[in-house]
């Protein structure tokens, strides 16, 4: 497809599947050229000739968001492959090992603890700091990290995963943090929840299709430049946490 200069760029972290991939084949479909992001090279290869094939000009980019060396060359992809970036989801998630009491918090492993951290904040703070420079050069950047009403202190959702839903609380006070130190720039960052989607992440138990999942998702990577920041969204509004 042939890309013209006004064309927008995003790029969606753990897009070879679920909600990830339903994100960049909704912002293909209003027009983006996407990047997805994943770690292994034959799926992201595979969900880039899927989308290709429903009209999508998407392209690969090799991301481990847990490397730092994984993330330092994929921000040089995107710059080699498109010249800039719109937007950015940081989708790529996971949910931690429960077996065994490894998330009940009487019992939690701490290891278990550690590497959900280190995809679920840490993986997001790397790839959106790597990432910025070209959003900053951008009219109108958006990013979106994509949450759970799990990590709401108000809510309380789902099972007890005390790995997973406090990475989720964190992930939303880091796009907070974002948000109050990029107030004064036109990069918009908000977190999103996707509701219980039928993935392969919740053993196809959700209620949800990964397209209803990504809806909030295309709706915060588009929002005007007066928009919402720093909030907490899904699709009926602010999500209290």
């Amino acid at each position: 497809m042939g890309r013209v200069n006004d064309t927008k760029i995003a790029l969606v972290t753990g897009a070879n599947k679920g909600i990830g991939y339903a994100i960049a084949r909704g912002l293909g479909a209003i027009g983006f050229v996407v990047g997805v992001g994943a770690r292994d090279g034959v799926r992201r290869e595979e969900a880039v000739e899927r989308l290709r094939a429903e009209g999508v000009d998407a392209f690969g980019v090799a991301l481990d968001v847990t490397s730092d060396e994984s993330v330092a060359a994929a921000a040089g992809a995107v710059e080699r492959t498109v010249g800039r970036l719109d937007v950015l989801v940081n989708n790529a998630g996971i949910a931690g090992r429960i077996e065994g009491g490894a998330q009940d918090p009487t019992t939690l492993d701490l290891d278990v603890l550690r590497t959900v951290l280190d995809t679920n904040v840490i993986g997001v703070v790397r790839v959106t700091n790597a990432m910025l420079p070209m959003l900053l050069r951008a009219q109108s950047p958006r990013i979106v990290n994509m949450s759970s009403n799990m990590g709401s202190l108000a809510l309380r959702t789902g099972p007890v995963m005390a790995a997973y839903a406090p990475s989720k609380s964190m992930l939303n006070s880091v796009t907070v943090q974002y948000a109050r130190r990029l107030a004064d720039t036109a990069v918009i960052v908000n977190a999103a929840c996707p509701g219980y989607v039928a993935t392969d992440f919740t053993g196809f138990a959700g209620s949800r299709a990964p397209e209803q999942g990504a809806a909030i998702a295309i709706r915060l990577a588009t929002l005007p430049d007066d928009g919402p920041r720093g909030g907490f969204f899904d699709d009926a509004g602010v999500v209290p946490w």
